[in-house]
């Protein structure tokens, strides 16, 4: 196998896809009998890829998984040795090697993910974030930093068009059919946090919004994408979001169009205080 790019974007792109394509194997080879195995068994193979690969190509640099033993919880002296080296590095990979097992375990659901994203100490953007790619296998695309989609036009219809939320499949947040009401939006069921960031990316979608509780892993990828496409991201009461924190756990967000995002975050004002 030849060596894979060495600027952080490229490279994490290459991750993504290399990741992607053991999943899409996984697959088609374990098949769909037995949902709770293909989960087990896809979220170990993207796990021990990625993290021989970064080992391999960037053994320097600290690590942030959902599959590592412990990620969830926030760093205490107690909290072992992993945890408190993320916190004194100058770089941290922020991974989640499956987002969206549910969808992954299910015969002709594409929309599932693979994040792969930078955390840099020297980082210029507020979020901290310098590279990411998420790999949509199902879909045979890789979203990533180092080659951003062009900033989603409106689609058809342009400013009279409905607008169109992103939602949870199974557990949307109480208050978004009567905030989708107010503005005019129609919600727009999907997978994984992953696949629906890539849809506002693509213009599928006009935002996805989320507020039932998630962890740095489930945006990290998605945010770095969006927002070097153009997109807003933030949490929900408009203040910056946060990466490579003590606390891992990242519970709500928004990803917009730059020009929703005003008339967005009021809306979420109202509903949520």
């Amino acid at each position: 196998m030849s060596s894979p790019p060495m600027a952080d974007g490229a490279f994490a792109r290459w991750l993504a896809g290399r990741a992607g394509q053991a999943l899409l194997r996984l697959r088609a080879e374990t098949g769909f009998a037995d949902a709770g195995a293909l989960k087990a068994a896809g979220d170990k193979v993207s796990h021990d890829l990625i993290r021989t690969e970064l080992a391999k190509w960037r053994p320097g640099d600290a690590v942030l998984s959902e599959e590592d033993e412990g990620s969830r919880l926030a760093w205490t002296t107690e909290v072992n040795e992993a945890s408190l080296s993320r916190l004194t590095a100058e770089r941290v990979w922020i991974i989640d090697p499956l987002d969206g097992t549910r969808e992954f375990s299910e015969e002709g659901r594409a929309d599932w993910a693979v994040h792969v994203a930078l955390w840099a100490r020297d980082a210029s953007t507020s979020h901290g974030l310098v590279a990411g790619a998420v790999g949509l296998p199902a879909q045979q695309q890789v979203l990533a930093t180092d080659a951003p989609p062009a900033y989603p036009a409106e689609g058809a219809g342009g400013a009279h068009r409905r607008l169109r939320l992103a939602a949870s499949r199974s557990r949307p947040p109480v208050f978004l059919t009567d905030l989708a009401e107010e503005v005019g939006a129609e919600l727009v069921p999907m997978g994984s946090a992953g696949a629906k960031i890539a849809a506002v990316v693509t213009g599928e979608v006009d935002a996805y919004i989320h507020a039932g509780g998630q962890y740095e892993w489930d945006s990290a990828a998605p945010v770095a994408v969006a927002t070097a496409t153009g997109l807003h991201a933030s949490r929900i009461d408009g203040s910056a979001l946060k990466y490579n924190e003590a606390d891992p756990r990242l519970p709500d967000l928004l990803v917009c169009r730059a020009d929703l995002a005003s008339r967005l975050l009021a809306a979420l004002h109202r509903h949520c205080g």
